[in-house]
């Protein structure tokens, strides 16, 4: 699997990049902004972006979605549960974070559910607690957390939806089960370092204990 991180956006949203190993099939997770540098990086390794996966709704990281749409066709997938949202972001919002309205979803999707790109297989671990909908995918030996887990934190829950209690058990009961060695890929660059495993945050988050 080719996998690359990118930060974008004042928000230092992680954006990330997924394709099959020489070149195929591949989908990007939250492109809040940097389309151009993202898509420059798919052609250096000719992958062709099938999808767009969003961990949830919260503008700063489905404001670049349109672009991205717009330049590679690719198909918008999120969460039942945050896919009304997706469309219903503020437009003085949407200014003072200098993004644009994202297009609905073409698909929608559930716990359990697996996103197949290629050879590629993403499992779908539902999360709710930073929003409704919010989701971590899990795919081999990595998992994209979103704002659910950051290094060395988690996400605010204190947002319209947000529910600390939830969240709470999200983390326990759907990420901290994972294996030790998980790499734990978080929506923000708010940490230490920009990953982390399950290991060190089960022992050491302070949010966690």
């Amino acid at each position: 699997m080719i996998l690359k991180q990118f930060e974008v956006s004042g928000m230092a949203v992680f954006a990330y990049l997924l394709g099959e190993e020489g070149g195929g099939a591949g989908l990007v997770i939250d492109p809040a902004d940097g389309a151009d540098r993202i898509l420059a990086e798919a052609e250096k390794n000719r992958i062709k972006i099938q999808y767009i996966l969003n961990t949830h709704a919260h503008v700063d990281h489905v404001m670049g979605n349109e672009e991205m749409k717009k330049k590679t066709g690719a198909q918008i997938i999120i969460h039942e549960a945050d896919a009304a949202a997706l469309t219903r972001i503020p437009r003085a919002m949407l200014a003072m974070f200098g993004g644009r309205p994202s297009p609905a979803a073409d698909q929608t999707v559930k716990d359990g559910d697996v996103i197949q790109v290629g050879n590629l297989s993403l499992k779908v671990l539902h999360t709710p607690g930073h929003s409704p909908g919010s989701i971590c995918i899990l795919g081999d030996g990595v998992v994209f957390t979103g704002d659910t887990l950051f290094v060395g934190g988690v996400g605010r829950t204190d947002l319209p939806g947000g529910s600390w209690p939830m969240m709470l058990r999200s983390i326990q009961t759907k990420l901290l089960t994972l294996p030790d060695e998980t790499i734990v890929l978080p929506g923000h660059n708010y940490g230490a370092a920009p990953t982390s495993t399950i290991k060190n945050e089960r022992l050491h988050n302070p949010f966690l204990k």
